[in-house]
């Protein structure tokens, strides 16, 4: 932060504590402290060019330094370490902020606007916050879980939905497997998209599903809404989790268990990571041809061994072979997605013709 910001920013703290001691005498309604705090930001930046008022106000009232990464369509992720700590992703690449919070005084009152924004909360007994807020994926971990600082994570949903042909473009991948993953999908092959921590699974579902027929219907289940149904026909599921009454929560399996009586052509599911393997599985044994979904694993052998230990999870009765057997029975390809030194790549696609004991 600057040096002329933060004195500002002190100074108008310090005003603003005295105003709220003074309220305590004279019995001030909300109303009326309002218009005072508003009155001594005033006094304390009108001799300041525009850019440096807003940059304060954005502190006092708003989500101070992070505003304009939020704002920057480059940015694609934001993450709060601790307040003289912003980190932004661009380009595939995570930089270090030259702006930050005032103090940990502003930080978290950062952090209250936006509980309030998503209608939470966060303390002791409820040490984390996992919400969307428009096109915001939004992460808060309470700073007693975190050596006294809260941890905040924004990931941006990208508002430009890439096609298969602007991968090419980007050389992403080659005419052939351009080619494969269109026959892929025009084949009605089901299979899973996987590779590691902002590889771009989610990037590539959606433009997986930008190559499926307008009248198929897709049913889109999630635990946080990121992918956009491709057609009018199609239509979205999100989990629901409820920390004050657990029995009005929604799981994935849940949901695929309703999916199933809403007509689907295809089912899809933004993330596999628990039990629900087993249903999805199950579910695409008895025909639901052309399915697919992501999994977190960063080759196709690994893939293979999370998705047998994510159905064992919900079936922990099964044998391992028949486990073996019902993916091979059910899966067709593997497609591996991959980033390094910030660039992402379609690192291979795999035919899965059985899986050996």
């Amino acid at each position: 932060m600057k040096p002329h910001i933060s004195a500002r920013i002190e100074s108008i703290l310090t005003s603003n504590k005295e105003i709220l001691s003074r309220s305590w005498d004279q019995e001030y309604s909300e109303a009326e402290k309002s218009i005072l705090f508003k009155k001594n930001y005033q006094r304390h930046i009108s001799d300041l060019d525009e850019v440096d008022q807003k940059r304060i106000l954005s502190e006092l009232e708003n989500l101070g330094p992070i505003q304009s990464y939020i704002d920057d369509v480059d940015v694609t992720e934001i993450l709060v370490n601790q307040p003289n700590q912003v980190i932004f992703e661009k380009d595939g690449v995570l930089n270090t902020a030259e702006d930050c919070f005032f103090n940990r005084e502003t930080y978290h009152e950062c952090i209250e606007r936006l509980c309030q924004m998503c209608g939470s909360y966060i303390n002791k007994e409820k040490s984390f916050i996992e919400t969307q807020i428009g096109h915001l994926r939004i992460t808060i971990v309470y700073g007693d879980l975190s050596r006294g600082h809260h941890l905040l994570s924004i990931r941006k949903q990208s508002q430009k939905t890439m096609t298969l042909q602007d991968f090419r473009q980007k050389k992403w991948c080659t005419d052939a497997e351009l080619d494969l993953l269109r026959h892929i999908i025009k084949e009605k092959q089901n299979f899973i998209v996987v590779g590691g921590t902002s590889s771009g699974k989610t990037t590539v579902l959606q433009a997986l599903l930008g190559e499926i027929s307008p009248i198929c219907r897709s049913v889109i289940i999630e635990d946080t809404q990121e992918l956009r149904p491709a057609n009018n026909l199609s239509v979205s599921l999100l989990t629901k989790t409820d920390f004050t009454h657990p029995k009005n929560s929604v799981s994935m399996t849940d949901l695929l268990k309703r999916a199933l009586r809403l007509r689907p052509d295809r089912l899809v599911v933004g993330e596999i990571r628990g039990g629900e393997a087993t249903d999805l599985l199950m579910a695409l044994s008895t025909g639901h041809e052309g399915s697919f979904g992501s999994l977190h694993a960063r080759n196709h052998s690994e893939a293979l061994l999370r998705l047998e230990m994510l159905v064992q999870m919900g079936a922990p009765q099964w044998q391992r072979d028949s486990i073996r057997r019902l993916i091979g029975l059910t899966i067709k390809y593997i497609i591996v997605v991959k980033k390094e030194n910030g660039l992402r790549f379609l690192d291979g696609i795999y035919m899965l013709s059985s899986v050996e004991s």
